[in-house]
């Protein structure tokens, strides 16, 4: 049984249903996602690239904390848009450093691997395809140099908080005293602002949820009448959790490589988090994972912080 097929099955067993958005990326997905970063209700994405593009000099700085030689490790690269700005400081300004770009999907590598020296004359690329802590290990065995590390686009939002710190302290035991890691944070902010970016009016994050059924439906022969499902997305200001499901229009079942599911009327599928944190939180995690926070950098409207931490 593949792996996708069993996660599915599991996560739709459990009393709350639910389904891994790690999943909703194939294809169509990525397109989908391409167009909700697009979207105008869509901030994140401009916001970090904005202090990417603006505060370049300053986290080439920070990042560089008085060493000139180091492995930059991105972790999740994608097309490394924002990171690109950074990279191409760091050669203008002759520092000797490596960008091992880590990504699940090995087309994305071969691709920065090609492009990127291309577009930078004289950047370094040694790409890592797999899972981030096996890569974060191999990047260990290629190198003993400093190591500087990438997690940026809010991901670590993609956790609830309590296993956003089992994350980061992960990263930390995969690291050495001294070590940087740059976090990006979603940060709390008017409700509204929130919710509409998860909710956007042409209905792409919609899409983009179903298409995780229909996705089922294509590879795991599954049946999902996804006009029978409704997007629903929450945001809690007091806890950040802005949470995403897909609900049962009416009382159904469905079936996945035969094996038959009951949905009751209004019943949620839980689809995905995105939370949001104040600096103060960003600080605690920190110190509780094995770091201590030594520089903040904002977008102008302080939506979104890229913060740096230091190995202790």
């Amino acid at each position: 049984m593949n792996q996708f097929l069993k996660e599915v099955l599991q996560d739709l067993s459990q009393t709350q249903k639910s389904l891994n958005s790690k999943y909703f990326y194939d294809g169509k997905g990525d397109k989908l996602f391409q167009e909700i970063m697009d979207c105008p209700e869509y901030y994140p994405t401009n916001c970090e690239k904005e202090i990417f593009r603006d505060r370049t000099t300053d986290l080439a700085i920070a990042l560089k904390n008085g060493f000139n030689t180091f492995d930059l490790i991105e972790m999740g690269a994608g097309d490394a848009t924002k990171s690109s700005y950074l990279l191409k400081e760091l050669i203008d300004t002759k520092v000797d450093f490596t960008y091992m770009p880590i990504d699940i999907s090995s087309a994305m590598i071969v691709h920065l691997e090609q492009s990127l020296p291309e577009k930078i004359e004289g950047l370094k690329v040694h790409g890592l395809n797999g899972e981030y802590f096996e890569m974060l290990e191999k990047a260990n065995h290629i190198s003993f140099r400093k190591k500087v590390v990438l997690l940026l686009g809010g991901n670590i939002g993609n956790e609830t908080p309590e296993n956003a710190i089992e994350f980061c302290r992960k990263i930390r035991a995969s690291l050495q005293e001294g070590d940087l890691v740059l976090v990006g944070f979603d940060l709390k902010k008017n409700p509204r602002t929130i919710l509409a970016a998860y909710n956007d009016a042409a209905g792409f994050t919609r899409d983009f949820n179903l298409n995780l059924l229909h996705r089922i439906n294509n590879e795991l022969d599954g049946d999902f009448d996804t006009e029978q499902f409704e997007h629903y997305p929450t945001y809690d200001p007091v806890t950040g959790a802005c949470k995403s499901y897909l609900v049962s229009r009416i009382e159904q079942e469905v079936r996945i490589s035969g094996q038959s599911f009951h949905f009751k009327e209004n019943e949620p599928i839980y689809m995905e988090i995105s939370q949001k944190y104040s600096v103060e939180e960003t600080e605690e995690m920190a110190k509780i994972a094995g770091f201590k926070s030594v520089a903040h950098f904002f977008d102008h409207k302080k939506w979104f912080v890229d913060t740096v931490w230091q190995c202790i």
